[in-house]
């Protein structure tokens, strides 16, 4: 006989977890925020390298003496160099080029990005209306798509729970951002919002598909089977499938952030740890939640 795993019992085990997360990611919201890249808030990136190991103060007094302003330097290893700082017009990286190697003929750039003011904000606002529009048309979409499963939960409380566990799988990886952003100076760019759509994107994917099998019981077993037992059979029979879809990503995504190059490891880093909160929100919230709605609804019956 298949042994079953009870994950409705299991419920509050899940819930905890997912409140410890929760609450540590909003915590670090509210004490650091995100760091925002140049991508929106405007100003000039710089990444270079020199042959030779090159002190960290003395490339500092270089781009103090050339720019001015607030300039924020790292270093990584002995020779790769990385600034922040104020916006700098073409000509002004010419000069600044110009002083590096006259510091050091080793001297080579990597990247120079310039964003003023008025497109950061563009970007900024343009990047809060593409997830704005993402949570409408999905709720709208999954709404729609179980229109016909009505009983013994209405088909807009599948679209309102799959939007919950959206905000559920964004906050984390936002909250871990906050912490890393905080400690290792991590800046958010655009390349992170569209980390963030396509982890909510296929966060849905995984929901959808536990949400399906539900949908087919329903129409199979109709009252023949409690609900609860229900969601738990569609669980263990969709567990596999959603683990080793995730499982595959995840592993494909590691090997990318272990071997890849350092322009997209930021990018790549998002994707794991959100996909990772995805598939678990699938799995152990979304369901979860929607035991609760019956719950709630038959107490509600009772009275």
């Amino acid at each position: 006989m298949e042994r079953h795993i009870h994950f409705v019992q299991r419920r509050f085990w899940f819930y905890a977890i997912s409140g410890t997360l929760l609450s540590l990611s909003i915590m670090f919201l509210l004490l650091w925020g995100l760091k925002p890249g140049i991508d929106f808030q405007g100003g000039t990136y710089w990444e270079f390298t020199f042959s030779k190991q090159i002190e960290k103060a003395s490339v500092e007094q270089v781009l103090q003496k050339a720019v001015g302003g607030e300039i924020i330097i790292q270093q990584s290893g002995d020779n790769l160099f990385t600034a922040r700082m104020k916006e700098v017009p073409e000509q002004g990286h010419q000069a600044l080029v110009a002083a590096m190697k006259n510091m050091d003929a080793s001297f080579a750039e990597l990247q120079w990005q310039t964003v003023g003011p008025t497109v950061g904000d563009t970007l900024r606002k343009k990047s809060i209306e593409a997830i704005a529009f993402v949570i409408l048309g999905i709720s709208l979409y999954v709404a729609f798509a179980f229109r016909h499963a009505s009983r013994p939960i209405s088909s807009w409380k599948y679209g309102f729970i799959t939007v919950l566990t959206l905000f559920h799988d964004v906050l984390i990886p936002l909250g871990f951002f906050a912490a890393i952003g905080r400690f290792l100076r991590v800046e958010i760019d655009t390349n992170f919002i569209v980390a963030m759509l396509v982890i909510m994107g296929f966060s849905v994917h995984d929901t959808i598909v536990v949400f399906d099998r539900i949908r087919e019981k329903l129409r199979v077993l109709r009252a023949a089977t409690p609900f609860p037992e229900l969601v738990n059979q569609s669980l263990n029979e969709t567990l596999t499938r959603s683990i080793n879809t995730s499982l595959t990503v995840l592993l494909a995504l590691a090997a990318i952030y272990i071997w890849g190059g350092r322009t997209l490891s930021w990018f790549i880093l998002t994707l794991i740890v959100g996909i990772f909160t995805g598939t678990y929100s699938s799995i152990f919230i979304a369901s979860m939640l929607l035991v609760e709605v019956w719950r709630l609804q038959e107490r509600k019956r009772k009275r």
